[in-house]
């Protein structure tokens, strides 16, 4: 190590009382994170690229600096998929800190990496006062029975008002509105639901009529509109 000559001729002060860094909670413990493999917790992060044509919602869980288990979700941009595939390979058996400087394949998951990085070392995770932390797999919680995306695909103009796609619950089918052409409800078709029932041998209309429901007064409509035609 070099110093320079100002330093050298400078005479010794003690630092005096330095009682380390601060403790953060991680997963229902007080942890005075020094080292890499002190880092545990599971938490979520949303990053996004330059032109900010998609976003991508990361989850971690992170168990003695390693990360265990990564949901990689993202919107906006067919490439985007692609890289979440690779990302998907990329992340498991990293520490937290090569997550941080590896390329993850697209700026918005490299967004959502820096983000989470920041809030798991301060102590900002879901599991901060679990004890023993989430197990491996509760990423997958996020996503539900169908195992898909909490989407929402929302469109209006203002000529024509707005257009219900795609919600929580599934494929927007029909938006069912009042005699003054309000929104009181709509239909659905759950396609994660709808593709488990063909792959336990229903024929497609059958799921597809066993994947149907609806939201709202949708009995009361005066008229059902189907939104990607109307």
């Amino acid at each position: 190590m070099i110093y320079s000559k100002d330093v050298e001729e400078m005479c010794t002060v003690a630092q005096g009382v330095h009682h380390g860094c601060a403790p953060i909670p991680e997963e229902a413990k007080w942890v005075q994170a020094k080292k890499v493999e002190d880092i545990s917790g599971l938490t979520h992060g949303v990053g996004w690229c330059a032109p900010q044509q998609g976003a991508c919602k990361l989850t971690l869980n992170v168990k003695e600096g390693i990360i265990q288990e990564a949901l990689v979700e993202t919107i906006g941009c067919s490439g985007m998929t692609h890289s979440a595939a690779m990302a998907s390979e990329i992340l498991p058996g990293l520490t937290v800190m090569e997550a941080l400087n590896t390329d993850l394949v697209c700026d918005a998951i490299n967004t959502a990496m820096r983000e989470l990085f920041l809030q798991i070392v301060y102590g900002r995770s879901q599991s901060a006062f679990s004890e023993d932390g989430l197990p491996i797999g509760a990423g997958l919680e996020d996503l539900g029975k169908g195992l898909r995306s909490q989407v929402g695909t929302m469109y209006g103009t203002l000529k024509k008002g707005p257009r219900y796609l795609e919600m929580a619950e599934g494929y927007v089918t029909g938006i069912a509105l009042d005699k003054d052409d309000q929104i009181i409800g709509y239909q659905f078709v759950n396609l994660g639901k709808m593709t488990d029932f063909i792959k336990k041998g229903d024929d497609p209309t059958t799921a597809y009529e066993k994947s149907k429901g609806q939201y709202g007064r949708v009995d009361d409509a005066v008229k059902i509109i189907d939104p990607r035609k109307e």
